[in-house]
């Protein structure tokens, strides 16, 4: 059995923090510097986390390659799988004709370009997080905001920024639960912090988008519209996460969202259209259609409503996963967890120790292979019954398959080789010192813990791995500086989702549901870095301000 070591460089935790860094270098210098495509950048960030992890840490090369290929399957599915399904959905849409009716359904609401931003990146942005999560929300609004005039880079900028405020509660809450399974800490407290410091950017990323879009003096015009989106969602957001639980909070706040966002924009017109450059001159009224013709076109969406939160709920959820694990072949390595496939060769076979694991513990290796409950594959039945209801022809819909397996096949090349690096790192203990070496700041900790969940999410692209990943170091931490592990693991959770933004997998969904070209992958990075940065010293500030000015309003835990 192999034992991490997260002092290997001399037994210098800031020396070996320098070389665990390397694969992130390379990274952000190969898009941010060199300009180079997301998978290139990639694929030369993993091969230097290969040598790292082979020469630095002394990791067996059968165990960096096995971690690395479960990496990139995990990267395949569910990641990729539900952000395939996404972009079929909506090519399904434009394909059949119906897109052209959303376009003039929701121009009926408003074509001021901000307010169809928010609607769309935000309301109905949230929405797709909070049912489907992964990269469904940023290749779904994508996709419409491109379909409906933005420019790609405008469209994929947004829609990564927007995204922020509903990722800690995606996909049903898993990150929270995910969160409470490692920590140990009970999930309501965690899921009120986490709410209490969502709510606050919620508030605000609404007219941080705007500003970012049009400049202080065109988000003033639109003023009412800012303050009715961003009240109404951090309002439910805080109430539902404080006093019913994380995994409705997304649905509602964003239902109660897009409710008063249709109020608004009907009751409601701002004094100038905002167009944006190289906008088609606006007709001089809406094209409109029956109820039924708009009901129709929004079959699509519906149906994909209808499945993925069918497929969230417990019951039939259970229900999928135990067919699924009985319809396994007895051979395979089946884990005590349903479908739960123990990836040979790795899983306790590598020894993690403290203080990232309160004690020695092996690293488990289980790979979630739960075909039938996954999001994607709600998404994918929400696609074959749209076929059915729109009655479009197999060969077509096969087609259909065909062109956007084209479409995203770098993006997913980029999925694979992003998590295959991150679970490279994780395997190897590089991550942990890299979350180690943050951790050893001291009184400064509340601040440097959002470094860590932010640094996490940058790696994985994903809030839950990065709870999974750090949740216990920020708890361990926490109890080591006598600060309370209910901030600390929240702020992980809060401030991780600032990294989104610019995580690979995330860019390359983007520019893919827009339909840029791989080469804008480096210039949409450069756009969000800044944001991204921003607004997580932002939470790490508002972290300090929890731990040491207003304590009181941080949940306690009281030990059994």
């Amino acid at each position: 059995m192999w034992q991490h070591n997260y002092h290997p460089v001399g037994g210098s935790l800031g020396m070996s923090a320098v070389l665990a860094a390397v694969p992130i270098v390379v990274l952000f210098f190969m898009l941010g510097v060199k300009r180079k495509p997301a998978w290139v950048a990639a694929l030369a960030a993993l091969a230097s986390a290969l040598i790292v992890a082979l020469a630095v840490y002394r990791m067996p090369i059968d165990l960096a390659l096995i971690s690395t290929v479960y990496g990139a399957a995990y990267g395949l599915f569910p990641i990729a799988w539900i952000v395939f399904t996404s972009i079929m959905l909506y090519r399904l849409a434009v394909d059949t004709g119906k897109f052209e009716i959303i376009k003039d359904s929701v121009g009926g609401l408003t074509d001021d370009r901000r307010l169809q931003a928010m609607f769309i990146a935000f309301s109905f942005g949230a929405f797709i997080e909070g049912a489907a999560g992964f990269g469904a929300p940023v290749a779904v609004s994508g996709a419409m905001l491109a379909g409906l005039g933005f420019s790609p880079f405008y469209a994929a900028g947004i829609c990564l920024l927007a995204n922020t405020a509903p990722v800690a509660f995606g996909s049903i809450g898993i990150p929270v639960i995910t969160l409470a399974n490692v920590t140990g800490l009970p999930v309501m407290p965690l899921s009120a912090m986490v709410g209490r410091l969502c709510a606050m950017m919620s508030v605000f990323i609404p007219g941080y988008l705007i500003v970012v879009m049009a400049g202080p003096r065109r988000a003033l015009e639109v003023l009412p519209a800012i303050l009715a989106c961003g009240l109404s969602f951090a309002g439910m957001q805080f109430y539902v996460s404080n006093y019913i639980g994380p995994e409705l909070t997304d649905i509602m706040s964003s239902l109660t969202c897009i409710i008063v966002m249709v109020a608004v924009l009907k009751l409601w017109k701002p004094k100038t259209i905002l167009r944006l450059e190289g906008d088609q001159p606006v007709s001089a009224a809406v094209k409109r259609h029956s109820t039924g013709e708009l009901f129709m076109a929004w079959v699509p969406y519906l149906l994909l409503v209808v499945f993925v939160l069918a497929w969230g709920e417990p019951q039939i959820k259970g229900a999928l996963d135990r067919w699924t694990h009985s319809l396994l072949p007895s051979f395979l390595p089946v884990g005590q967890a349903l479908n739960g496939l123990n990836v040979p060769g790795l899983h306790n076979v590598i020894t993690r120790i403290p203080p990232v694991t309160p004690a020695p513990a092996p690293y488990a290796a289980v790979f979630a292979f739960n075909w039938l409950s996954a999001s994607g594959t709600a998404c994918f039945l929400a696609i074959l019954a749209t076929a059915l209801v729109l009655r479009v022809k197999p060969r077509r819909l096969a087609n259909l398959y065909v062109a956007t397996f084209k479409q995203l096949s770098m993006a997913m090349l980029t999925i694979a080789s992003m998590l295959g690096l991150a679970y490279l790192m994780n395997y190897s203990g590089m991550t942990s010192t890299l979350g180690l070496a943050l951790a050893g700041t001291g009184v400064a900790f509340p601040f440097f813990s959002a470094v860590v969940g932010w640094l996490g999410v940058f790696l994985t692209g994903s809030d839950t791995s990065a709870n999974a990943l750090f949740g216990n170091l920020q708890v361990v931490t926490a109890n080591a500086l006598g600060l309370n592990p209910v901030l600390t693991a929240s702020v992980n959770s809060a401030a991780g989702v600032m990294g989104k933004m610019i995580s690979v997998q995330s860019i390359a969904v983007a520019v893919a549901a827009t339909g840029m070209s791989t080469a804008d992958e480096s210039r949409l990075f450069r756009f969000t870095i800044k944001h991204s940065v921003l607004l997580m010293i932002v939470m790490g500030l508002v972290s300090l301000l929890y731990a040491y000015v207003f304590p009181g309003y941080v949940p306690q835990v009281t030990p059994e």
